[in-house]
């Protein structure tokens, strides 16, 4: 990244020891792992935000991306449902609520939406939604839908049906691939620390395995985007060491597309219920400040995501002027998150993301999966209407 010279505005640094992080970020160095803690122990998070603010500036203007996407669930049956404490969302076989679509159900999902331009499609590690479940139903979605992007399956799903198939993580990505698979969504990370995973998520794919399985997708040509579950029982330097082992990976692949931190959500989950936060989400400031940190810290990841579901879409508006310049999308059906506590609405229409993004003084841009420019809404509604 190229200096940014006298676009940052330090009128907003109140903390002096930030002065330095800034004279780095204005020449276009990269910032330390201790200057990354040092960005979420400040309380000066108006300075952390001009940081990122001015990055994002530089980087991209004044647009902000959206996507017309929908999300698809096909299961919640999950082998995880007793280890993975956070998770509000899984079910065993039997146990009540418990479900798998069939491709019927499915492909009957994926019509609701007649403007759809990317499928998202996540789930648990169910026994039975194996390489020719999720092959068939990507072959079906794009013989009905040729022109919509499948972006599908988490690091944790691909190598569950590697395990389940006895077949290498590569055969399993070069199969969906050739079924239909465009690129991934980066969920599963949570936070790569052994001992938060030990206690969140005991069982889950290991850190090194998360990383190995977007470096072997990257190399056949299959994109993805990262994410980072906060707010829970990590710490600072947690956080860090999640976010430097994603920087290094990017530098050595380029294949992540976009950063997305996900908000902790404890309703409904034995997590939740131990720490004594339910109903008690995180904070608006701990929420800008993971969006600000990723997009100072992670300089070679070119997109920083809000995700509007989890932190509602007044936070997320908020968060364009933190170093955010993705808005998410219209979704249609989100079920993960709603099932933790969260309170936003399952979907929201183009033309309300487009007011949210004006309403923060910003360009709304519809992009593809590859952010690549579909539409530019400029103009004032009434314009557009005449």
């Amino acid at each position: 990244m190229s200096g940014l010279g006298s676009d940052i505005d330090r009128h907003l640094i109140r903390d002096q020891a930030l002065q330095p992080i800034a004279d780095k970020v204005a020449s276009g160095d990269r910032i330390s792992p201790d200057e990354g803690a040092y960005l979420f122990r400040t309380p000066d998070l108006l300075g952390v935000g001009a940081l990122a603010d001015a990055v994002n500036r530089a980087r991209h203007g004044d647009r902000v991306y959206f996507a017309a996407n929908q999300h698809i669930n096909p299961t919640n049956v999950c082998i995880l449902r007793k280890t993975c404490v956070f998770c509000s969302y899984a079910r065993l076989p039997k146990e009540e609520g418990a479900y798998r679509y069939t491709m019927e159900q499915a492909y009957a999902e994926a019509a609701a939406n007649p403007y759809v331009r990317e499928f998202h499609i996540v789930g648990g590690l169910d026994m039975q939604a194996g390489l020719e479940y999720y092959a068939e139903m990507f072959r079906g979605l794009k013989t009905r839908h040729p022109d919509v992007h499948i972006k599908a399956l988490t690091a944790v799903e691909i190598a569950h049906i590697a395990r389940i198939e006895k077949m290498s993580i590569a055969d399993v990505l070069v199969a969906l691939r050739d079924a239909g698979l465009d690129t991934m969504p980066g969920g599963g990370a949570e936070v790569f620390s052994k001992g938060v995973r030990a206690t969140i998520a005991e069982k889950k794919l290991a850190a090194e395995d998360w990383i190995e399985v977007h470096r072997v997708a990257h190399r056949l040509g299959i994109r993805s985007n990262c994410t980072m579950l906060y707010g829970h029982v990590e710490s600072i330097e947690d956080r860090i060491e999640h976010l430097a082992m994603l920087r290094d990976l990017q530098d050595e692949t380029g294949g992540f597309l976009a950063y997305i931190p996900l908000a902790y959500h404890p309703d409904h989950n034995e997590l939740g219920d131990q720490l004594g936060r339910a109903g008690t989400a995180t904070t608006g400031f701990d929420d800008l400040r993971n969006l600000a940190v990723g997009r100072l810290f992670l300089d070679n990841i070119a997109h920083v995501k809000t995700h509007w579901i989890m932190v509602t879409t007044a936070l997320s508006q908020v968060a364009l002027s933190f170093g955010v310049n993705d808005l998410e999308g219209t979704v249609v059906r989100e079920k993960i998150y709603h099932e933790a506590g969260a309170h936003t609405p399952q979907s929201i229409p183009l033309d309300e993301l487009v007011r949210l993004i004006r309403g923060a003084g910003k360009v709304p841009v519809e992009r593809d999966s590859f952010y690549r420019e579909l539409r530019r809404f400029d103009v004032a509604p009434s314009a557009e209407a005449a």
